[in-house]
């Protein structure tokens, strides 16, 4: 690795980051080309169909590419998908060394675009800048990984960690900005997952509003109604605001299933969860999956994002924290089975804080498998 390639690869990642809120259900991928110390294209992915970001830094480039080295975020793809193989163009432009920071985990390419490129006679550098690259994708990776959508729970609470009050009241909790900035997180999700409960309590939109750049389109909204208690009304069920997908099961009412669907809802059976209550939550992260979705918002009551911790199934924890105070009678933010003992507690990595207007928002991800509880 030469020294510049760490800052040209943190170019490219930023580059790729311009086209989070459109590239899915590929990745957000940022390329440069570099000929003799200068950046002679850059490019990042368009919208499905369109070109892949190591194609429009290579069309930025032009004749320049040739002898040029291509930094790329993520493995060139090697196979015929919407658009010609990534790996062969780069070649054909007569790059001769490409910089990737990380190998694709999807099983068309997992590999094979590197070893197309050292066939053709690139030299190929893998791993520069993976720990950041890994950070930037990973909603693409562990969808493409695991087979299910990467899944953010976010919450709103007082200082005394509760978000309603007594009253089941809950707006609002937070700020204006706090707001704000969860309306950026729904822009930078697939989709927004609510129960039946936050539906029935709060009739919420779930539509992303107000973020800058905007959303190519409105992330789908999700509703988790294992019996068909939500009727098919109000903005939830508004089609000119968004798609509408409804996970139920078969112990919802066939009235309530057609009336989901006469509403213009997208209506899908899973099965039930293992203790009866609600939907299997692994089955439902796996049919986002199948329908395109990287990185599913979840914000439903404490109960849906207790539940998703309990599971494992929480890859990120977005916490907005209030300068209020609700009392021993408010709701709090997790109901789930914690452990018996605090040296069992599992303990979760802080990885980013940030101060929101008058709030903080504090960001988690699971322990690592080796680090344990304690």
């Amino acid at each position: 690795m030469v020294a510049a390639d760490a800052e040209l690869m943190r170019r490219a990642l930023a580059r790729g980051d311009t086209a989070r809120r459109r590239s899915a259900p590929n990745p957000w991928v940022g390329a440069v080309v570099v000929r003799d110390g200068e950046v002679v294209g850059e490019g990042a992915t368009q919208p499905p169909g369109g070109a892949h970001a190591e194609i429009e830094a290579l069309w930025s480039a032009g004749e320049r590419a040739r002898g040029a080295t291509l930094y790329t975020t993520l493995e060139p793809c090697s196979h015929q998908g919407r658009t010609p193989p990534c790996a062969v163009a780069i070649a054909d432009a007569g790059v001769t060394r490409v910089v990737v920071a990380l190998q694709d985990p999807d099983r068309q390419v997992a590999g094979r675009g590197v070893a197309q490129l050292r066939d053709r006679g690139l030299t190929v550098e893998l791993g520069v800048g993976a720990d950041d690259a890994a950070r930037a994708l990973a909603p693409y990776l562990l969808q493409r990984r695991l087979g299910r959508a990467y899944t953010v729970v976010k919450t709103a609470m007082s200082l005394d960690g509760r978000i309603a009050a007594r009253d089941g009241s809950s707006r609002w909790i937070t700020g204006a900005a706090s707001r704000a900035d969860a309306h950026a997180l729904r822009a930078d999700s697939q989709a927004v997952v609510v129960g039946a409960g936050t539906a029935l309590a709060d009739r919420p939109s779930l539509t992303a509003r107000d973020v800058d750049p905007p959303v190519a389109h409105q992330p789908l909204r999700v509703l988790l109604d294992a019996t068909g208690r939500v009727m098919a009304e109000g903005p939830l069920f508004d089609a000119e605001l968004a798609p509408t997908l409804v996970v139920t099961t078969e112990a919802a009412a066939d009235g309530a299933r057609e009336a989901w669907l006469a509403a213009g809802a997208k209506v899908l059976a899973v099965a039930p969860a293992a203790d009866g209550t609600g939907v299997d939550l692994a089955a439902t992260l796996e049919v986002l999956a199948e329908l395109g979705v990287l990185q599913a918002l979840v914000e439903g009551g404490a109960a849906l994002s207790g539940s998703l911790v309990e599971a494992g199934l929480a890859d990120r924890l977005v916490t907005y924290v209030a300068p209020t105070m609700l009392g021993r009678d408010g709701r709090p933010a997790l109901d789930f089975a914690g452990p018996a003992r605090i040296a069992d507690a599992a303990r979760w990595r802080l990885v980013d804080v940030a101060r929101v207007g008058t709030d903080v928002r504090l960001d988690y991800e699971p322990p690592l498998p080796d680090e344990g509880a304690g």
